[in-house]
């Protein structure tokens, strides 16, 4: 008896597996009036937003770890400008199989989306959950590196923020003098990083008022950061010491590989364009633009913005938190690095708000689909965003940033978005296989050979990471395979359609 239940329900998940969903029934669950976004965005929009996701905590923050190096890997030293290449050409393989499904599927799920229409239910919802690594855990990590900015700003005006206020729980263990220094409650110190905690409240509120006012605040932002970028690299070429540049690889090749896993943080940002595919007013024209477009205007500023940095400060000089605002201080720019500790804080609020804008549509639409509770997929009835989805995502990146470190959170969000790059890139090849005469509004160019390439050339950047960062996305990747099992599995509205299945 138990053995014939047992075999009946392996069937069952057996089918799960394999279970696909047409892609006219995505479209058209998206029509819902009840469950139905604002379509509001044009190309600009997206191109800003684009911008907005990439240009932030990568440039601003790791790229000092990037050309430095830490305890787990060595650094690129210059040749970060070589790493930056290879992560671009990565990206845009990448890049070119999200534009044709974001402009040929115009739904908010995103990656997790295509792999419902080509892999089936469970990579699905494997790539579901693993695009929490990407967005909410990924973060966690620009929120830690906002307050890092926010303090280092604050310290201009010769204000000095409690480091119990502004720091994680892993720091706080190393450094007893702050927990002593803190507030107690029943004996227990009250240390956290409220200005992390602060900015994702904000923004989650921002967000929940409406997708056309959050986009007006990105590209406002947007134009910002820009223009302290170009004031940094203008500045910084006064105080270029070509003997920084040398030697140009101090770690050969692997250092190159290490710096291109690093730095892929900083270029994660464009996928979330897509997440906006539901909101946007042409989806098949636009979606393309920005998300290409973004990616390659992105790749020129770091360019820029690496040679300038590695030119001014000798690389083993630049593991630190705000290597661009230390640069500056180094050749005694004070002031300047007081303007670029700004400019970091308005990036980083940037990729906060693009990362937060796709989250809760990629939980709004596993809840459409019956994998998440119902109430992640409501709609406001006055301003039209999954607002539900939105505040448990705030809540759980303020809970997050609170307590943890920035290097933890962007390795295992590194690669849990390089897991989702490989299934974009796989979905694009067996959609095509499946459906040869589907109608396609962006084709993927050289199909097979770019998806293809893309799929190697993020393997590749998996083999950069730290072995540590591989156990805790298995161990992260088995949590999500045991939610499935015992929630999406049963609830699946895929399962309920078909009644013959088990």
């Amino acid at each position: 008896m138990l053995y014939c239940f047992f075999m009946a329900n392996l069937r069952g998940f057996t089918k799960s597996f394999f279970r696909t969903k047409k892609v006219e029934d995505i479209i058209k669950d998206s029509e819902d009036s009840k469950r139905r976004l604002k379509r509001v965005l044009g190309p600009f929009d997206l191109f800003m937003l684009g911008i907005g996701g990439i240009i932030g905590a990568g440039i601003f923050a790791l790229i000092g770890t990037a050309a430095a190096g830490d305890n787990l890997r060595s650094g690129a030293g210059p040749a970060l400008m070589l790493s930056i290449v290879l992560t671009s050409i990565a990206c845009l393989f990448c890049g070119l199989c999200y534009a044709e499904f974001a402009s040929t599927v115009p739904v908010s799920g995103s990656a997790y989306t295509y792999a419902y229409a080509s892999l089936g239910e469970l990579i699905a919802w494997i790539i579901g959950w693993d695009l929490l690594l990407e967005y909410a855990v990924g973060n966690i990590a620009v929120a830690v590196s906002w307050s890092g900015y926010f303090v280092e700003f604050l310290r201009t005006f010769s204000v000095e923020f409690p480091r119990y206020l502004a720091v994680d729980w892993v720091t706080a263990a190393k450094h007893p003098e702050i927990s002593a220094n803190a507030p107690h409650i029943f004996g227990v110190p009250i240390v956290f990083n409220f200005p992390a905690v602060f900015i994702v409240v904000f923004l989650t509120v921002i967000l929940t008022l409406g997708v056309k006012i959050s986009s007006r605040f990105n590209i406002t932002m947007v134009f910002i950061k820009l223009a302290v970028l170009f004031f940094f690299v203008v500045v910084g070429l006064f105080f270029i010491n070509p003997e920084n540049y040398k030697p140009f690889a101090p770690n050969g090749f692997m250092g190159i590989q290490s710096g291109a896993a690093i730095i892929f943080f900083a270029f994660i940002g464009f996928d979330a364009v897509s997440t906006a595919a539901e909101e946007t007013r042409n989806p098949k024209k636009d979606m393309p633009i920005g998300i290409l477009g973004s990616l390659g205007f992105a790749t020129l500023v770091y360019l820029l913005v690496t040679f300038v940095l590695t030119g001014m400060i000798p690389s083993k000089n630049l593991n630190t938190a705000e290597p661009l605002s230390v640069a500056m201080r180094v050749v005694n720019m004070n002031w300047a690095a007081g303007i670029v500790a700004f400019g970091s804080i308005v990036a980083h609020t940037a990729v906060l708000l693009v990362f937060q804008l796709g989250q809760p549509r990629i939980f709004f639409s596993m809840a459409r689909d019956g994998l998440l509770p119902s109430s992640f997929a409501k709609v406001h009835p006055k301003f039209k965003t999954p607002y539900i989805a939105t505040i448990i995502a705030g809540a759980f990146v303020a809970g997050g940033a609170a307590i943890s470190s920035l290097e933890e959170m962007a390795d295992l969000c590194n690669i849990g978005t390089l897991a989702a790059f490989v299934i974009v890139c796989l979905s694009v090849l067996i959609l095509r296989y499946k459906e040869p005469n589907r109608k396609i509004a962006f084709k993927t160019p050289f199909v097979p050979y770019v998806p293809i390439l893309g799929v190697i050339f993020c393997f590749y950047l998996i083999l950069g990471l730290p072995k540590l960062s591989y156990i805790r996305f298995g161990l992260w990747l088995l949590l999500g395979l045991l939610l499935y099992l015992f929630f999406g599995f049963r609830k699946s509205k895929l399962k309920r359609e078909v009644p013959n299945e088990t």
